[in-house]
C-alpha cells in the first residue's frame, strides 16, 4: 500500500500545476530541437470520455450524433435522429499500477424539435487515495482528490445542412483539500467557468456507382474559459483551451454494410512555453505566455519558439475507421499521432460496439506505440441507453 501511495504521489505531483508557474523557464540548449511540451491546468477536460471515440484513436467531431456528443461536438446534436438517448461510461485511469484511478462520465441529449436539441453532460475524476505527509515524512492525513466538470448544452439547425452548438461548463478541481505548503502558502479547490462553439455540416445523399454516401465536417473550439487557480497568491493557470477540426465519410455499401472513415486534427490553443536565455528570465524565442485568455488564443496560432516548423508539430492528427453490420455490430480501429517535442503520444486503438433493442455497448483498447499510456492494457466501456426503441418495444408488448 505504500508503494502504491508513492506511485500515485508521483502522478499527483505532476497534475498540480501550483506548485510553480505553469512555463518553466528553460534554456535555448535544453529545448532547441528538444522537447517543448505544452501543459494547462485540468488536463481531464481533454481525456476521450466515451468508448465509440476512444476504439477511433479519439476521432468525433464529425462522426455521427450520439448520446456522448456534449465532449465532441455539441452542433451535431442537431441532426440526431433520436428523441432522447443517455449514455454512461467508466474508463480506469493508469489500471497497471492502482486500482482507484478512474474517470466516469454520465451524458444525454433530448431533441426539443426536429431543428433544435439540449443536451447535459457530468465527468467525474477521482485519483484515488493519497497519504499527505510533512517535509520529513511524517503522515498528515489522507485525501481522496477530485475534479469533475457538469456541461450544459443547445444545438440548432441554422440550415438544412449545417448547425450551431454551444456548451457552458463548470469546473471543480480539488487536488489537495486545503494543505498548506511548506512556505505558509494556503491551497483552496480550483473553479473555472467555459465555454465550447461547434459546428456540423453533413452532405445530402451522394450516389457513386449505386452506393449511397455522405460527408461531414465539424469543428468545436472547446474550454473557452478563466484561467484557475489552486493557492491564494495569484497565480493563475491556462485550461485546456482546443481546436478540433474533423470530417467523416460515411459509405453504405449496401442494405446491410456501413463504411465510416474518419480523420481529426487538434490543436491547444494556449501559448506555448518560450526560449529564455540561460540563467535568466529573458526570453530568446517565442512569446511571453503570461497573457490573457483572448490573447493566449490568438497567440497559440504563431508563438512557437522553433517557428513555423515547430507550429505545425502542436496539430495531433488521428485518423478512425468503424464498421457497422446492419446497423448492430460494430468493429473499430485508429491511430493518433502527437511530434515526439511535444508529448510523443502515438498509440493505435482497437474498439467495438453492439446495439440491441433499448441499449447497446461500445468497447475500446489502446495500444501504445511511443511510449507508456495510462490507458494501455485497459477495457474501456460505454453503455448508451435509446429510450425511442424503449417506448416502441413497450408499445409493441401492450396488448391490443
Amino acid at each position: 500500500m505504500k508503494h502504491l501511495n508513492k506511485i500515485k504521489a508521483i502522478g499527483f505531483g505532476v497534475l498540480v500545476p501550483f506548485a510553480g508557474s505553469l512555463y518553466a523557464q528553460l534554456s535555448t540548449q535544453q529545448l532547441n530541437g528538444g522537447i517543448n511540451t505544452i501543459t494547462t491546468s485540468v488536463p481531464l477536460l481533454l481525456i476521450t470520455p466515451d468508448s465509440r471515440a476512444g476504439g477511433m484513436a479519439d476521432c468525433g467531431v464529425a462522426s455521427s450524433p450520439d448520446a456522448n456528443s456534449v465532449h465532441w461536438n455539441a452542433a451535431k446534436l442537431a441532426f440526431a435522429e433520436k428523441k432522447l438517448a443517455l449514455g454512461v461510461s467508466y474508463t480506469p485511469w493508469l489500471r497497471q499500477l492502482v486500482n482507484d484511478i478512474n474517470l466516469a462520465y454520465l451524458s444525454g441529449y433530448y431533441k426539443m424539435d426536429k431543428n433544435s436539441a439540449v443536451a447535459g453532460s457530468l465527468r467525474y475524476f477521482s485519483l484515488g487515495t493519497i497519504t499527505f505527509t510533512d517535509i520529513v515524512g511524517n503522515t498528515i492525513g489522507n485525501f481522496r482528490p477530485n475534479e469533475f466538470a457538469l456541461d450544459a448544452a443547445y444545438a440548432r439547425k441554422l440550415s438544412k445542412n449545417f448547425s450551431g452548438g454551444m456548451a457552458m461548463r463548470f469546473i471543480y478541481s480539488n487536488l489537495t483539500n486545503g494543505l498548506t505548503l511548506t512556505g505558509g502558502t494556503q491551497t483552496h479547490a480550483g473553479t473555472s467557468f467555459a465555454v465550447d462553439l461547434s459546428g456540423y455540416y453533413k452532405s445530402n445523399k451522394i450516389e457513386s456507382g449505386g452506393k449511397a454516401s455522405y460527408f461531414s465536417f465539424g469543428f468545436n473550439i472547446s474550454n473557452m474559459g478563466t484561467k484557475i487557480a489552486y493557492t491564494s497568491s495569484g497565480q493563475k493557470d491556462f485550461i485546456p483551451t482546443n481546436l478540433k477540426l474533423g470530417v467523416c465519410y460515411q459509405i453504405n455499401l449496401d442494405e446491410y454494410n456501413t463504411f465510416n472513415i474518419l480523420f481529426d486534427v487538434n490543436k491547444l490553443l494556449v501559448p506555448s512555453p518560450p526560449y529564455y536565455v540561460t540563467g535568466t528570465t529573458q526570453i530568446a524565442a517565442g512569446k511571453n505566455p503570461n497573457v490573457s485568455v483572448a490573447q493566449g488564443i490568438v497567440q497559440s496560432f504563431y508563438d512557437a519558439p522553433g517557428g513555423g516548423k515547430e507550429e505545425l508539430k502542436e496539430y495531433n492528427p488521428s485518423i478512425g475507421l468503424e464498421y457497422w453490420y446492419d446497423k448492430q455490430f460494430a468493429v473499430r480501429t485508429g491511430f493518433f499521432y502527437e511530434d515526439r517535442t511535444k508529448g510523443n503520444r502515438q498509440y493505435l486503438t482497437l474498439g467495438a460496439g453492439v446495439k440491441y433493442n433499448v441499449f447497446g455497448l461500445d468497447f475500446a483498447y489502446l495500444i501504445p506505440i511511443r511510449q507508456n499510456n495510462p490507458l494501455q492494457n485497459t477495457l474501456r466501456f460505454t453503455l448508451l441507453f435509446d429510450f425511442d426503441a424503449f417506448k416502441s418495444q413497450n408499445a409493441a408488448d401492450t396488448p391490443k
